[in-house]
């Protein structure tokens, strides 16, 4: 089981009363290794083709805590270890995609700012639904303009991502017109073509008419 919108990411606490023994010590000694990184950063490899142990630990976590929990430890390795953007970069663009869905997961428990945003935009380009769906979450909802939200919620529209993955979703659409006018658009377009409109479209149309109108924001 990967996570999804739906499937909370998991504490240290909890993840110890679900893993066995090995597990256990497993991920002991990689958030050891994290938390020495963080408190010892002079340390780390400075040759280019290094990695550091805990990011080893990283691209291991399925095999050894279960796939159905790798999306939690590798969350807690990032905040452990305080990745930075450059670690969190190579780390997205060296692994696979169950490594950069955890990288996007993490985003929020990092204090980055907005700069991890071009790790964000270049997983709202994928056609892996996982990955749409780990970007739209409470990184995402803080930090994207207006004009990068409203196409992450149509990417999620047109992938067949469910918009209840939207993090923001109903704080960031009532009033919105250029999303409404967007989303008829899209809608126009489906239906011209013959295919169906995603039910989630109906209901962000209705957050938009709905509430205070937005503050006036400047188009990109």
């Amino acid at each position: 089981m990967t996570h999804t919108p739906t499937t909370p990411l998991l504490t240290r606490e909890e993840l110890d009363t679900l893993l066995g023994g090995a597990a256990r010590a497993w991920l002991d000694e990689a958030l050891a290794e994290a938390a020495h990184a963080a408190a010892h950063p002079a340390t780390a490899p400075v040759d280019s083709y290094a990695v550091a142990p805990w990011e080893l630990r990283y691209a291991a976590a399925g095999r050894h805590c279960g796939l159905e929990h790798a999306d939690s430890v590798r969350v807690l390795l990032l905040a452990e270890a305080r990745a930075g953007l450059p670690t969190l970069t190579r780390l997205y663009e060296q692994g696979a995609a169950a490594e950069r869905r955890a990288v996007l997961l993490a985003l929020p428990a990092l204090d980055l700012g907005p700069a991890a945003l071009p790790i964000v935009a270049d997983a709202l380009r994928a056609n892996d639904t996982t990955l749409v769906a780990a970007a739209v979450g409470p990184y995402a909802a803080a930090h994207l303009d207006p004009h990068g939200w409203r196409h992450a919620v149509l990417k999620c529209l047109f992938t067949g991502v469910p918009v209840e993955a939207v993090d923001g979703l109903a704080r960031r659409s009532p009033g919105d017109a250029e999303l409404a006018r967007m989303l008829g658009d899209f809608a126009s377009e489906r239906i011209a073509a013959g295919r169906p409109v995603p039910a989630g479209l109906h209901h962000v149309l209705a957050l938009t008419a709905s509430g205070p109108a937005a503050a006036p924001t400047e188009e990109t």
